[in-house]
């Protein structure tokens, strides 16, 4: 989507000039001459002649994980998504006046599921991974972060989710800075990111795991999914004090801060949702029919996806399967939210022991003009 809204909050990511006009085409940079052109629900938004050192695997590999990552249709915030949007929500407290920024969207799942609670919601990565609900319903920009196209002091919250440990230092920073440039004074942003510290109840957390090492040996199901999705973490903030510090030099106060020890939240992601996925993801017995309806096929992905393809075309199937049956107050989407809500309690529970995985709030200083 792109609304009208949106063209008054604009800058020109290349020379950072507002002389912009809009063209059938695009956007127009009066000042270097830069076309910024529409798209398929979105604007492209980079900043052109420019070249970055460090570039995303999303952004690289974007035509090969288009295939594996089944982004195009959003579920419902469940799970673990589920986990993180509620704290989104209570922490960030979004207002029927606020203009939203999603940094680093992704899929856009979080913009999609907030749109409602805001004035604007504007979404914005370098990569085109959006949802198909994304592009109908969120103003989307194919936007670096390190240059984003928006006038300072343009939003009111703004938030960035699973996105820092992405980054190498030097990126962190002119993220951080970016988005401290065009949040308004005593603007707000969420940061929901991890470091390398372990929680203090780790041994306990571990036992999750330990036990769903034992049904990968036993060849139930594998993790290589989430393997790739995590291979280009950097974790360059390594401690809670690197997370602070990064903050301040940006110009960013925390204000809160919140803990996911992830007792709860482990035995379900390694051991009960992993079991739940192997038993929906069987392949489907041959019979008449389209076979795309029940999923992909075991050799849906090519050969250079290596040996654990299978088992992610076992998970995607899974997702697929599962979707179909989620109906708002039907028995598979109340008992997904019970369970959820039992993610959730780490938050409540150990919300206040400090680990790696944390949900951190920060205002820029200074009072909201009027």
């Amino acid at each position: 989507m792109i609304p009208r809204e949106l063209f008054p909050l604009l800058q020109c990511p290349t020379c950072r000039s507002r002389d912009l006009y809009v063209m059938d085409d695009g956007v127009h940079c009066g000042h270097c001459g830069a076309v910024y052109a529409f798209r398929d629900g979105y604007i492209d938004l980079m900043p052109q002649n420019v070249a970055y050192g460090y570039v995303s695997k999303y952004v690289t590999d974007e035509a090969e994980l288009a295939e594996e990552l089944d982004y195009r249709d959003l579920a419902p915030p469940l799970l673990a998504a589920g986990v993180r949007d509620r704290a989104l929500r209570r922490l960030l407290r979004f207002r029927p006046t606020d203009v939203a920024l999603d940094n680093g969207c992704g899929t856009a799942k979080h913009a999609v599921w907030n749109a409602h609670r805001v004035r604007l919601m504007i979404g914005s990565d370098p990569a085109t991974l959006f949802a198909d609900q994304a592009r109908e319903q969120v103003a989307l920009a194919r936007a670096d972060s390190r240059s984003l196209p928006f006038a300072d002091n343009t939003f009111d919250k703004l938030f960035a989710i699973d996105i820092l440990e992405h980054f190498p230092l030097e990126v962190i920073d002119r993220y951080l800075a970016e988005s401290a440039r065009v949040l308004r004074p005593g603007g707000r942003m969420l940061a929901f990111s991890n470091t390398r510290e372990r929680s203090p109840i780790q041994p306990v957390i571990d036992l999750s795991r330990r036990l769903g090492r034992v049904f990968v040996r036993a060849g139930w199901y594998d993790f290589s999914r989430e393997a790739r999705r995590k291979s280009d973490h950097v974790k360059a903030l390594e401690t809670w004090e690197d997370v602070l510090a990064a903050f301040e030099r940006a110009g960013l106060h925390p204000v809160k801060v919140v803990f996911w020890n992830s007792l709860f939240t482990t035995f379900v992601e390694h051991v009960l949702m992993k079991l739940g996925e192997a038993a929906l993801g069987r392949a489907p017995a041959p019979r008449g029919g389209s076979p795309a309806a029940d999923g992909p096929r075991d050799d849906a992905f090519p050969a250079t996806f290596g040996p654990p393809a299978n088992g992610v075309v076992r998970e995607i199937r899974a997702r697929q399967r599962i979707r179909r049956r989620l109906r708002p107050g039907g028995p598979v989407h109340l008992a997904l939210l019970a369970v959820t809500l039992l993610m959730e309690l780490d938050l409540w529970l150990f919300g206040w022991m400090r680990c790696g995985s944390y949900f951190l709030v920060a205002e820029k200083p200074g009072r909201p003009s009027c």
